[in-house]
């Protein structure tokens, strides 16, 4: 085997060796999933719940417990102004994209990080509340800790990537019991179909809210790192469930398996055999799992809200495994995989209901500033267009200009040219005249080529007689050869 083939087939096997350790890893990841009920704190069913995870954008049920409970020890107000720093309106989207200096009450911009998830509205929160972003997630940490939470670091208040940012499907349904029994007044905040800013209508981004029959809450969120995470709550007869998803590879697929999970657990009855959240273990794993690969690749990431789908299979979970299976938590998760519920989504969603938000302390005030925004804009876009016309303008008439000199300096260099060539016509050397050689007897014009070369002169005219009769025509013919006259008479004859 040559050595070029050898190396081919080495790199070959290398690659593939490491195509079979990735799906080996993509096999070895444990979605986190927990299903709890709220009153009790039972747990229902479990997966990896303890292992840490990127929370992403449910970091900001976090951001909303630490804010709710300032309001309660009386530090702020729900009408406290949060005002947007350059540094907030600098985070990226999703976000409201207000202008540095903007200001909103706190209650608007609760509403706006529970539904639009906004985080350069989580940040101001963050920034205000805190002081600075540090400070606040010192704040994050230490309430965390207070309400029992202990697999969560926090750094920002709005979930957008860092490393050293996780938490666990255990400690998210701490949080959600913490804030649904702490602030019951707060409770609709997390339900919230839709906000209504201007003229602009945005939907929850839980796409269990108006599909899932008693979904009450609470918060998505999405990064590549983590996946399609939920935090979700469901009443029924009473009875309110919740259900934690974490690290699914789209929106439907997550939102399905919620609904899924609800179906089963509402089917059960956590009895005293059932553990606690307190009791579940402590995970090994030191750190959470790059999801990126297997959810992102390297194709663009994927959108956070996949629209409202029609039911393309029927049947839940319960359902399709029967009613003796219903109670194995094992087959109710084999069922959960069954390629019969990939196609699936939830119906579609109800109409919605949205909430009115604002920037400002008041909606009049709020209008006033919008109209002076809109005003703002319209004579700036104004300004653009006439700056745009008059650099067209100048730009035709510089053309014009340029195309009148370049025609200018042709003309010029036409005639300059023309000039050198007269120039160069009148130092140039004339031609030798040709002069026709003339033979040393030259005939004259009149003269034929066959006249004798001696002419005879007229004879003398004789007194008393007329003139002598002319003399006779010549005949064209080869000259004879010259003789000598015989006399000098007859040469006078001749």
């Amino acid at each position: 085997m040559s050595s070029s083939l050898f190396r081919r087939f080495t790199v070959g096997f290398a690659a593939l060796a490491g195509l079979l350790a990735g799906i080996r890893a993509a096999d070895a990841v444990t979605a986190p999933i927990l299903v709890a009920d709220v009153d009790s704190g039972k747990v229902i069913y479990a997966q990896a719940p303890t292992d840490p995870w990127y929370p992403a954008s449910i970091t900001k049920l976090m951001t909303t417990y630490v804010a709710l409970d300032l309001v309660r020890q009386g530090k702020v107000s729900l009408d406290s102004m949060i005002t947007i720093s350059a540094a907030a309106a600098a985070e990226p989207p999703s976000k409201m994209g207000f202008k540095p200096g903007t200001q909103l009450t706190l209650d608007n911009a609760l509403k706006i990080i529970m539904v639009k998830s906004a985080n350069d509205i989580a940040y101001a929160i963050g920034e205000n509340l805190g002081g600075s972003i540090d400070n606040f997630a010192a704040l994050m940490n230490e309430t965390a800790q207070r309400i029992g939470m202990r697999d969560s670091h926090w750094y920002n208040p709005n979930g957008l990537p860092d490393p050293r940012q996780w938490t666990s499907a255990r400690d998210m349904a701490v949080l959600a019991r913490a804030l649904i029994r702490d602030f019951p007044d707060s409770h609709d905040l997390f339900s919230i179909s839709a906000i209504q800013f201007g003229r602009a209508v945005m939907p929850n981004h839980n796409g269990l809210l108006g599909r899932y029959p008693g979904t009450d809450g609470m918060k998505t969120g999405f990064i590549c790192a983590g996946g399609f995470n939920v935090v979700a709550t469901a009443t029924r007869n009473g009875r309110r469930i919740i259900t934690i998803v974490m690290g699914q590879p789209s929106p439907r697929e997550r939102d399905v398996k919620a609904a899924d999970l609800f179906d089963y657990a509402f089917t059960q009855s956590a009895g005293w055999t059932s553990p606690t959240l307190d009791a579940l273990p402590t995970s090994a794993l030191p750190q959470p799992p790059d999801m990126r690969p297997f959810v992102c690749g390297g194709k663009k990431p994927p959108a956070i809200e996949d629209g409202p789908g029609a039911l393309t299979a029927p049947g839940s979970a319960a359902q399709l495994i029967g009613g003796a299976a219903a109670n194995s938590p094992a087959l109710a998760m084999a069922a959960f995989s069954n390629p019969a519920l990939r196609a699936r989504s939830l119906p579609p969603r109800a109409p919605l209901q949205p909430v009115a938000v604002w920037i400002g302390r008041n909606p009049a005030e709020g209008q006033q500033i919008l109209d002076a925004q809109e005003a703002q804009q319209k004579a700036a876009a104004a300004n653009s267009r006439a700056a745009k016309l008059e650099a067209a303008k100048a730009k035709r008439l510089a053309a014009l200009e340029a195309a009148k000199q370049a025609h200018a300096e042709r003309a010029e260099r036409a005639q300059a040219a023309k000039e050198a060539a007269k120039q160069a016509a009148k130092s140039a050397p004339k031609p030798a005249a040709k002069v026709a050689a003339k033979p040393a007897h030259a005939l004259p014009r009149s003269a034929s080529a066959y006249t004798a070369a001696t002419t005879p002169s007229m004879p003398e005219a004789k007194p008393g007689k007329g003139l002598s009769k002319p003399a006779p025509k010549t005949v064209a013919h080869k000259p004879a050869p010259a003789r000598k006259p015989a006399d000098k008479k007859a040469s006078a004859e001749e």
